[in-house]
């Protein structure tokens, strides 16, 4: 089994020797730079995720005679787990992906590895891009920083830590109107995260309007149905006829999802203010 191989195949049908597969390139530093940043990349699969994974790459992220973009590749990988963790918490032993010692010692050295200024800008960068799926204290001040920048990639990277910090609704409705797309994007999902009402209109005008490209498109759809699910519907079943498979599927989702954050508001409504 090779990693083209694994690349190739959804998670959930690879085999049992995946995980080893990926290990054995994490840490054979004569393996070809490609292959290393491939397995990396693979390696933030659920399918594999648990402390062994998450040591190997937590060791590649402080390496500092590791490649920069393979210490990026594995800082990213190691967002899904942290997610998790902070999320889920520990109690619950059969749905844990990492343990609580491993998760604490991983949050600690990325906060260690941010604050030091010889890591390489985009380490710093693609840190803060996984550490923050579990939102320490220190995020804010660091997320602030990384907007005011004149660096478009560390403009980018604040905003997509966005999604997970509160308190940015400012900042995250002047991103909209970024002339930067990517930017926007990330704005958009912001937005929809933290169902910003002052976002609806520049949201709906992607989804209506003739001139968006499909990624932002695409990101709106999804963000409208957190935004008003009350209203989200209305829209988006226009979509349902789109030429477009992606556009079809993620409206319908999107609704489905509408649907259920209303009834869940509905009966909210009804709790606190019982007949």
């Amino acid at each position: 089994m090779d990693l083209t191989t694994l690349e190739a195949m959804p998670s959930w049908e690879w085999p049992a020797n995946a995980k080893d597969v990926l290990l054995d390139t994490l840490r054979n530093k004569g393996a070809d730079d490609a292959d290393r940043r491939l397995a990396a990349g693979l390696a933030g699969d659920f399918v594999v995720l648990d402390d062994e994974i998450v040591e190997a790459l937590l060791a590649i992220v402080s390496a500092g005679n590791e490649l920069e973009t393979l210490r990026g590749r594995a800082a990213i990988s190691l967002g899904p787990a942290l997610e998790h963790a902070d999320l889920e918490g520990f109690d619950d032993l059969d749905d844990l992906v990492i343990s609580e010692n491993t998760f604490r010692r991983v949050v600690e050295q990325l906060h260690r590895l941010y604050m030091d200024v010889a890591v390489p800008t985009d380490v710093r960068r693609r840190i803060l891009e996984a550490s923050v799926r579990a939102p320490q204290d220190w995020h804010a001040d660091a997320i602030r920083t990384a907007y005011a920048s004149d660096d478009p990639a560390s403009k980018l990277s604040a905003v997509f830590s966005m999604r997970w910090a509160p308190g940015f609704e400012d900042q995250i409705l002047e991103a909209l109107a970024s002339e930067n797309e990517d930017i926007e994007y990330e704005a958009v999902h912001a937005a929809g995260h933290w169902a910003i009402e002052e976002a609806w209109p520049h949201v709906t005008g992607l989804i209506t309007g003739e001139t968006a490209d499909k990624s932002l498109r695409l990101a709106a759809i999804e963000a409208v149905a957190n935004i008003r699910p009350d209203e989200a519907g209305v829209l988006l079943v226009e979509l349902l006829d789109d030429d477009d498979a992606d556009i079809v599927e993620a409206a319908d989702e999107a609704m489905a999802m509408a649907q259920m954050l209303d009834e869940f508001e509905d009966n909210e409504d009804d709790e606190h203010f019982p007949i």
